[in-house]
């Protein structure tokens, strides 16, 4: 046996989890991405999903998509920078920055490529990028490829921000970058908070959208405009994956930035684009988003509903006030258990453990579709409060 393989054989969690009949990974799905899917032949309500507008099987949706792929063909064969732009690119960008409010926008071929790709290079070597302990991944990844400065500060802790960017040159590029909507637990970053450090500290605001878009602000225009900050962010950036029904991503900003992530952004000048069938999805559901306000405003009346009755049963819910709703395990065996357990019940959710989160911290995630019912709410409060209670966990 190589070195290579000698070491990767060591990592045996998942064969562990496999003997024990609880691994909650790569559930194949045999139907449509809607409130109930089919999993090996069984129907299940799905409590797992990102498509919050419920978007992924609208009819104007699927049909935009097929005639883009009739018209342009399956894929573009190369990035944007050489062969890889269409016109319907083009469109999508300034629809985007139109939408949230900033002069330009680039599209890019998945929202980690996102992250990636402009956090990595929008600073020099004697800045600073300064996140939140518990920004997603691919932020931690694009700041990784940064020859910057990196600094931390406590989730959501504003002091802890200040004592950071006081720490810094004032003179030098600072770049806070900030989950609007905390993926894992649902709650918002303190925008009004920050920009007023930015402010003071003379530092520049990348706000990561990919939860907040289609949720917050007017017709879904995200938690920046939700609070009024877009003009004190310098970038905004979201993804298609979730409330877009679709695959690829996104970053708003003014044009000088623009221009300069246009030529040296890598994960953006060297990945393929996006396809014709993505991006015709992508525009059809903002229009039907713009349109169809009656779903983000049902989507808050599950949220707001599910939150009072997960707090009346009994769970410990955190500081969550979007359509993701931890409930919390604090154990990782018996979140596999219950996870593995409510789907036997016929309830797809997300187990989310260490080393994502602390040992101590693990959680199921519960997450909402404005096309889901009260009826399906109230089923999964039946079988949830029974397997919790069994657990000892409420």
């Amino acid at each position: 046996m190589k070195p290579l393989q000698a070491k990767l054989t060591k990592f045996d969690t998942p064969q562990r989890l496999k003997e024990q009949n609880v691994y909650p990974y790569f559930r194949p799905i045999e139907s449509e991405q809607d409130t109930e899917v089919i999993i090996n032949g069984k129907r299940v309500l799905m409590f797992g999903s990102n498509s919050y507008l419920g978007l992924t099987n609208h009819p104007k949706v699927i049909e935009a998509s097929i005639e883009a792929t009739r018209k342009y063909g399956t894929g573009c064969a190369g990035s944007p920078f050489l062969n890889g732009t269409l016109d319907i690119h083009k469109e999508l960008e300034h629809k985007l920055a139109k939408l949230v409010g900033k002069e330009e926008a680039l599209l890019y071929s998945t929202g980690f490529g996102v992250n990636l790709g402009t956090i990595s290079c929008l600073t020099g070597r004697e800045d600073y990028v300064i996140q939140d302990e518990l920004d997603h991944a691919s932020i931690i990844e694009g700041r990784r490829l940064s020859y910057s400065n990196i600094l931390k500060f406590k989730h959501n802790n504003m002091n802890s921000l200040a004592k950071t960017l006081s720490m810094c040159d004032y003179d030098k590029v600072k770049l806070i970058v900030v989950d609007g909507v905390f993926s894992m637990e649902g709650d918002e970053a303190p925008l009004k908070e920050i920009v007023a450090l930015a402010k003071k500290f003379n530092a520049d605001i990348f706000v990561d959208e990919a939860h907040s878009l289609g949720v917050f602000g007017d017709h879904g225009r995200g938690i920046c405009n939700h609070y009024g900050v877009t003009d004190d962010v310098s970038c905004i950036m979201g993804t298609f994956s979730k409330s877009f029904a679709s695959i690829g991503g996104f970053v708003a900003t003014d044009k000088d930035t623009a221009n300069y992530l246009r030529h040296n952004s890598r994960s953006y000048m060297f990945s393929a684009s996006i396809t014709p069938g993505a991006t015709a999805a992508v525009s059809a559901a903002i229009d039907i988003m713009l349109s169809e306000p009656e779903r983000i405003k049902h989507l808050w009346n599950l949220t707001h509903y599910a939150c009072k009755g997960f707090k009346e049963m009994g769970c410990e819910v955190g500081h969550t006030t979007t359509p993701i709703i931890p409930l919390f395990i604090r154990d990782n065996i018996k979140t596999f258990q219950i996870t593995h357990e409510l789907f036997d019940e016929g309830l797809f959710v997300n187990p989310v453990v260490s080393p994502a989160v602390a040992p101590d911290s693990t959680l199921i995630r519960f997450s909402f579709m404005a096309t889901h019912t009260f009826e399906q709410i109230d089923y999964s409060f039946d079988k949830i409060e029974r397997i919790f209670k069994r657990h000892g966990i409420l």
